[in-house]
């Protein structure tokens, strides 16, 4: 479930009241009037069934609470309550299959930025995987690929593409589009001075075979892609993380940077192209994996009209019969 704290102008607060009340799949519902300070105003709380998380969202801010109080969401870890149980049952669909998309919206946000520490994220990762190149070690790659921080910005714009947010999509390509560049030239500056004090020799490079998947571009790599960006967006959407970290080592996004940047510098221009393809690859997979992963989910407690008349309507009597 999910817990809603609610500051509502106290000129709204009844009909906020009314909203939660009527919708089966919300419970626990609070109110504590005069006792918000900023923004001034009436705090009303409640449980809410996710599977009803958007609805009720909708209602909320259509009574333009946003502008005048403050809402409030996060998860409750565990709720001991038949109210709470008779919610989740009557609320449309399954709690797991719910995308509640304002607290999607939030976190890929700020998983989207571009600031220093997305860039000084990705810049160790790129040196990480030019090192793993060098030494051909495939556990420095992978140290890489779970360091790299590029998931947040390409799970920023599947759910952009599929929400149709312009905003979250620009934000989100400029924070890749700006910070792959910046880290692979830093990576390039200390790549230089490790071949000039002979720690990176052509011959050391070609022979890394270990670590040939990097720049080896297949039909496996778009396979792979596809199904990472896949995980990665149900771990989100169903709050996995540890599965974020299986998305992570899949990926050879970071490593096809620092390989090209190696490459590169040492005018092996076939393998820092191939690099480069793989890179391209690997970022399209995953935001059209989790594009489709958003559409073809089950689009619980979002039925608007007739039909989610019905449904809630159905819900509600289902409630009262129990």
């Amino acid at each position: 479930m999910l817990h809603l704290r609610v500051i509502s102008p106290p000129d709204r607060t009844d009909e906020l009241v009314r909203i939660l009340e009527a919708d089966a799949g919300v419970t626990h519902i609070t109110l504590m009037r005069g006792v918000a300070f900023e923004p001034a105003g009436d705090l009303v709380q409640a449980d809410v069934a996710r599977e009803a998380g958007n609805t009720v969202l909708a209602d909320v801010k259509a009574l333009g609470i946003v502008e005048h109080g403050g809402i409030t969401l996060g998860p409750v870890t565990a709720v001991l309550s038949d109210a709470a149980d008779r919610a989740v049952r009557a609320a449309p669909g399954d709690p797991s299959d719910a995308v509640i998309w304002e607290q999607l919206l939030k976190e890929t946000h700020e998983e989207s930025s571009l600031n220093a520490t997305f860039v000084a994220f990705l810049t160790i990762a790129c040196l990480l995987a030019a090192i793993g190149v060098a030494t051909d070690s495939p556990v420095t790659i992978v140290g890489a690929m779970v360091v790299g921080p590029e998931f947040g910005p390409l799970a920023g714009l599947s759910v952009a593409l599929v929400r149709r947010n312009w905003r979250l999509a620009r934000r989100s390509m400029i924070a890749l589009a700006a910070a792959f560049p910046i880290a692979m030239v830093v990576t390039l500056g200390a790549t230089l001075l490790w071949e000039q004090l002979g720690w990176i020799t052509t011959e050391g490079v070609m022979d890394a075979h270990s670590v040939d998947f990097i720049y080896e571009v297949g039909p496996f790599s778009l396979v792979v892609a596809l199904l990472a960006g896949a995980a990665g967006m149900l771990s989100l959407v169903t709050a996995k993380s540890a599965a974020l970290i299986g998305v992570f080592i899949s990926v050879t996004t970071v490593p096809a940077a620092g390989y090209a940047v190696v490459a590169a510098t040492l005018g092996q221009w076939h393998r820092a192209f191939e690099s480069a393809g793989q890179l391209a690859v690997n970022l399209i997979g995953i935001v059209v994996a989790g594009v489709l992963v958003l559409e073809l989910r089950p689009k619980a407690g979002e039925d608007k009209g007739p039909v989610g008349r019905f449904k809630r309507a159905i819900g509600m009597r289902t409630v009262l019969e129990r």
